[in-house]
């Protein structure tokens, strides 16, 4: 059984940040979930119930930095300290790079890799003093291979890589980890509202022929969170049916 640590996982409402939650809980974590959607973390905490889990449920905008922080260190106080961050928030503004104004790059900065960041420093107090840490920043294939469209999203999501690397190098010694999934065309609210066009155009080059499921990526991430992953970091690890290699 793995031991009982904290788990905060931002974006944890919906979609790919909610199947982690249930994932983590399923491997007996304590599990807060961070969102800006008060009503949709009321469903969260509604399904856990009926699963037989409980979850903590913290509702703020996590580009305050304020209270992001706040929030980190009062759940690593209250909990004995951060065992695992999943940095999962994120949000697009695709517009070809052309079109595209600079609130739409500011914005996803803000929310895909400054919060990250923020998040990621504010957890490492804790995971360095305790001497275990699990940090698993969701990033995406878009930040290893480009995505026409979405040059914001994809610079956000490779500088989640570039993060994490540097996280390892600082912090490798003390038993903490770092690593980004990428996840390809996972099916979600994000992806459901996209053009038909769009969405058979992914699969033509995808090789698995079909879109991810929110459950997939959560494994991979509960597994990258597990002590059986202690030696695995600074990695980035495709959930995209063979999209990128």
């Amino acid at each position: 059984m793995a031991e009982k640590r904290l788990a905060i996982v931002t974006g944890g409402a919906r979609g790919i940040g909610r199947a982690i939650v249930l994932e983590m809980c399923k491997q007996d974590r304590i599990v807060a979930a961070l969102d800006l959607n008060a009503e949709q973390l009321a469903e969260l905490e509604k399904g856990c119930s009926e699963a037989g889990f409980s979850v903590l449920t913290k509702c703020l905008n996590i580009t305050d930095t304020e209270t992001l922080t706040a929030t980190i260190n009062e759940l690593a106080e209250a909990y004995g300290g951060v065992g695992i961050l999943v940095n999962n928030a994120g949000i697009t503004r695709d517009k070809l790079m052309m079109q595209m104004d600079e609130p739409d790059y500011d914005i996803l900065m803000n929310v895909n890799l400054r919060a990250a960041f923020m998040a990621a420093k504010t957890a490492l107090r804790s995971m360095v003093r305790n001497k275990f840490g699990r940090i698993v920043s969701i990033s995406s294939v878009a930040g290893v291979i480009g995505q026409a469209g979405s040059a914001n999203y994809a610079a956000s999501k490779a500088g989640l890589i570039g993060m994490t690397k540097s996280i390892v190098r600082e912090v490798g010694k003390k038993n903490v980890t770092a690593n980004c999934i990428a996840p390809g065309f996972i099916q979600t609210e994000m992806t459901e509202v996209l053009p038909e066009a769009v969405k058979q155009a992914a699969l033509n080059v995808i090789p698995a022929r079909r879109m991810g499921q929110p459950a997939e990526v959560a494994r991979a991430v509960a597994f990258l969170a597990s002590d059986d992953s202690g030696y695995i970091t600074g990695q980035v690890l495709c959930v995209d049916g063979g999209m990128a290699m």
